[in-house]
């Protein structure tokens, strides 16, 4: 079937019925094996051409077979000849069999505290889901805004995009997809299909984008502070950071919403069903209703007051998930078979694995060195530019918060020896890192909206192409306007 045929297919008399799983093996049964062993061979192909080049000046031994393993998962990440787990599987292989990394570390990535928060985050929202709570919400998000499907996700990409500067992108991405869920199945929008990719792929990079907002948005936008405070002296304020990104997160989230609208352009014509006159009655909570509410409150109470009790994401979402199975408001053997296990733990922990490597084998470091030089000695804008360009690149392939690690000890030095004020590069560092948008395992958000099934890796990157450079304008004209009214350039 094809997709415009897909985009306009309806079910009757009932929700269309998909499990992640199954979505995701409809991509497997399109591929033959000839054609996949062929795709195989020529990203293979790449990596030993890549590595029989001779080597730059600066590029060590280590880093060379990195950029040639990476480039050759890249193209894989993109055809996608065989299962994205599985892809990712095999990148954690070859690190090992490279002499890359050792075993140990490779695998330990796979066991890395992102990996159980996202996995917790799936889990609360199927049981989220199974009380009726994300029902409830789109019922009420629909009262809004109608029935208009690109309506709908404009205002509840907008929404939950600033709910993402004061709480985790994350659970704000599982939030609005939960809410979005049952109304998408009920209108019969296919996976693959134009508008689906479009509403799967609008609520996590608009969450990303958000996450700049504030201070709490983000681990990246603290680590950034944090360094900055250790190499300067300087101490941003929550109250500063707010004034200086929060304005840049509200037009950078339109602008990244706009861009998948131009690239999808989502059928028009779809509605979600309208209210009937049952639903639009005011119901009272069922008793498992207020239970679940009350324990994702709990959660967000538990991210708000990070800074204070000091646990990680991670143990505060799954702890989560012992209180709903302790409750009973799901059994056990019910939350195992719904959980997409396969792509937190192997898709994004092979993401962790890839982005470590590009560490501890000297590849980050060269290509820093290379690409720095070129903004350097020509004032504020064009260093702020070069270095959100290079973190904004290198988070394609490290968590934002390992990027905003690796970058900002090398170019905080550097702006002061120009005599650029080293809170615009902290500043810029913890926004541009938000745009994780070409590949699926950049971050968390991207992970859980596509163990839902609904868009393919290729889909991702296309989408990706275009967000990155719209945003990445819509930075740089805020901050040449918004950074020169409140006095910080």
């Amino acid at each position: 079937m094809s997709v415009n045929t897909a985009e306009d297919s309806r079910t009757k008399g009932g929700s269309f019925k998909l499990k992640p799983s199954q979505a995701h093996d409809h991509k497997e049964d399109d591929t033959t094996l000839p054609k996949r062993l062929l795709t195989i061979a020529c990203a293979v192909m790449v990596g030993i051409i890549l590595f029989l080049l001779p080597a730059p000046a600066g590029l060590g031994h280590d880093a060379q077979i990195y950029i040639s393993i990476l480039a050759v998962f890249l193209i894989l990440f993109l055809t996608e000849p065989l299962p994205l787990p599985i892809i990712m599987v095999m990148s954690a292989i070859s690190l090992v069999a490279f002499g890359i990394d050792e075993v140990r570390n490779v695998w330990a990535a796979y066991a890395d505290p992102v990996v159980f928060f996202v996995m917790g985050s799936l889990m609360i929202a199927i049981v989220v889901e199974k009380v009726g709570l994300t029902d409830r919400l789109g019922r009420f998000i629909l009262r809004y805004t109608g029935t208009n499907v690109v309506k709908f996700s404009f205002v509840s990409c907008m929404g939950f995009g600033l709910a993402s500067s004061v709480m985790h992108d994350v659970a704000a991405c599982a939030v609005g997809i939960t809410a979005m869920l049952p109304l998408i199945k009920a209108a019969g929008i296919k996976p693959y299909s134009r508008t689906g990719a479009f509403l799967f792929l609008t609520l996590p990079f608009c969450s990303s984008a958000g996450g700049m907002g504030t201070l709490v948005g983000g681990g990246r936008n603290m680590v950034a502070a944090a360094f900055l405070k250790n190499i300067t002296g300087i101490d941003v304020t929550f109250g500063q950071w707010v004034l200086y990104a929060f304005p840049v997160a509200v037009v950078c989230i339109a602008a990244v919403w706009f861009a998948l609208y131009v690239v999808f352009r989502p059928d028009l014509s779809l509605h979600f069903r309208p209210l009937t006159k049952e639903q639009l009655k005011k119901k009272p909570f069922s008793p498992d209703e207020k239970k679940t509410l009350a324990i994702v409150l709990l959660t967000f109470l538990g991210f708000f007051t990070k800074t204070w009790h000091g646990m990680d994401y991670s143990i505060i979402v799954m702890s989560a998930v012992v209180l709903l199975v302790l409750f009973g408001l799901i059994d056990w053997k019910t939350l195992s078979e719904k959980t997409e296990w396969a792509v937190p733990v192997l898709v994004f922990g092979g993401g962790i694995a890839l982005g470590s490597a590009m560490s501890s084998s000297g590849a980050a470091d060269f290509l820093a060195n290379i690409f720095f030089p070129l903004f350097g000695g020509r004032g504020w804008l064009m260093l702020m530019v070069g270095v959100g360009l290079f973190a904004a690149l290198i988070t394609q392939t490290m968590s934002n918060t390992a990027a905003t690690a690796l970058i900002i000890p090398i170019t905080i030095p550097i702006a002061i020896k120009e005599g650029v004020n080293p809170i615009i590069i902290a500043l810029t560092i913890g926004m541009w890192t938000s745009f994780s948008f070409l590949l699926v395992m950049s971050c968390p958000p991207n992970v859980l909206a596509y163990s839902y099934g609904y868009f393919r890796p290729s889909q991702m990157a296309k989408a990706g192409l275009l967000a990155m450079p719209a945003a990445m304008i819509m930075i740089t004209l805020t901050a040449i306007t918004w950074w020169r009214i409140v006095g910080l350039v």
